[in-house]
């Protein structure tokens, strides 16, 4: 029988002719003046697009007209992330369904409106008869990322009109997806749980009167309970993440892949491919498991220990090796990450009321020194500050959530910005989206068969 996952010496050898001819030399990007990943080296992005979903400012001119690095700020529609939360904060309500009324359609929405959007939701918080059994627990998927990839696809099926990208079907269908993945998310993890560790299998259904970040806990817990602190810190970390810019990773595709004239399912799909990636929706597990190898590796109460452990990170000499301190910059903020200062706040008050406040403080000790090490050993183009990343991680710790399920949730929150950005891109876009590449690979004759060597 065939082994199709076996790397094969076949596969080995063909492999390797095609590493070893790669001459694409990281000069090389400078000397055809290529943005690689579409930044200069300052982090400054390439304007691919226009967009009035979401803005991120890093940079102000100051008073003499130099531009200079100032405190990180994120709207959304125009509304300044930190007034967002400090409203519904203060008012005592969840904040996701507000935010994400907010992005589909450019307006903070009255008591009415917004009491009418959530019953929407709620309505349309439920999978197809089923589609649990068929789709999700015949065929568990050891990645819940991919689970969810695939149930997205699987739910064109299901639509009698997954085609039609006319601004109101499209808009009807995101509305949906919202609705519906933190069931596909969590469903996927019970799936994974029962059928590749052997753990109880239970299904439970959502309440009408819960809201997405509520939901998500109830059906995610055997008991299905939750405190209001739980729920409230949940909901503030989905609001945090459902929209971040047109430039991201995953956003960007969805841009991309819209522009091409695809249906709402395959879009989403290829966004949560993107944001499946560790370079972009994973960095919070890698801050916790880094923090894991810290604590098991040095004395976290001396801090001349854990700038050594910060440096040797630097230097390849600890945890994966890779060269990073996780959670620590951005590829836009300099001084400072909004949702970091705003997510660090309520991790304190989580923390204290957990009795965790030596986690908390640890923490904010690698966030103090790091910077200043980074400084050291790096060639700098602007500040560093720690991301949201860095404090998400251990706030879903806190709440007792799965590694297994950080970037799924990331993904329950960001469909949000998602449709955003895609209604958009149907709306003003005209073309498709295609960059250009600069080719190096000087042209060769053609070899007849029997004179290759």
């Amino acid at each position: 029988m065939i082994r199709y996952s076996e790397i094969t010496p076949y596969i080995k050898e063909l492999a390797e002719k095609s590493t070893s001819n790669n001459n694409i030399q990281p000069d090389m990007y400078m000397k055809h003046n290529v943005k690689r990943g579409l930044r200069d080296l300052d982090g400054k992005g390439v304007v691919a697009g226009l967009t009035e979903v979401s803005c991120i400012n890093s940079r102000k001119i100051d008073q003499n007209g130099n531009e200079v690095s100032c405190r990180g700020e994120l709207y959304y529609r125009g509304v300044n992330i930190f007034d967002l939360v400090s409203g519904f904060s203060n008012d005592g309500q969840s904040g996701f369904e507000e935010a994400v009324y907010l992005l589909l359609s450019s307006k903070l929405p009255t008591a009415d409106e917004l009491a009418d959007f959530r019953e929407q939701l709620a309505t349309y918080r439920s999978l197809p008869p089923s589609f649990v059994r068929d789709m999700i627990l015949k065929a568990p998927s050891k990645d819940i990322m991919n689970m969810l990839s695939r149930c997205v696809l699987a739910l064109y099926s299901y639509d009698e009109n997954p085609n039609d990208i006319s601004v109101p079907n499209v808009l009807r269908q995101c509305l949906q997806l919202i609705a519906q993945f933190p069931l596909l998310a969590v469903y996927a993890y019970h799936s994974q749980q029962h059928y590749h560790k052997g753990e109880d299998l239970f299904i439970h259904h959502p309440k009408k009167e819960y809201s997405t970040a509520e939901n998500l806990l109830h059906i995610l817990r055997e008991d299905g309970k939750f405190s209001p602190v739980e729920a409230k810190l949940l909901d503030l970390a989905l609001v945090l993440h459902a929209e971040h810019g047109g430039g991201n990773n995953s956003t960007f595709t969805t841009h991309v892949v819209t522009s091409s004239g695809t249906d709402t399912y395959a879009a989403i799909s290829a966004a949560l491919g993107s944001l499946k990636g560790p370079r972009h929706g994973g960095a919070n597990i890698k801050v916790v498991q880094m923090f894991d190898d810290m604590k098991a590796s040095v004395d976290t109460t001396d801090e001349a220990q854990i700038k050594q452990y910060l440096a040797d990170l630097l230097d390849k000499k600890a945890f994966d090796n890779a060269g990073l301190i996780y959670g620590m910059g951005h590829a836009v903020y300099s001084l400072s990450d909004p949702r970091a200062e705003i997510l660090r706040t309520y991790a304190k008050q989580l923390s204290q009321e957990k009795g965790m406040m030596d986690e908390y403080r640890l923490y904010r000790t690698v966030e103090k020194l790091a910077p200043e090490i980074i400084a050291e050993k790096r060639k700098m183009y602007k500040g560093v500050s720690a991301n949201v990343d860095f404090y998400s991680g251990m706030v879903y710790r806190m709440l007792g959530l799965p590694n297994e399920l950080y970037t799924p949730i990331f993904a329950v929150a960001r469909i949000a910005g998602w449709s955003a950005h895609r209604i958009e891109e149907i709306q003003n876009a005209g073309k498709i989206i295609r960059p250009a590449y600069v080719n190096v690979k000087p042209q060769v004759e053609y070899t007849p068969i029997d004179k290759r060597v």
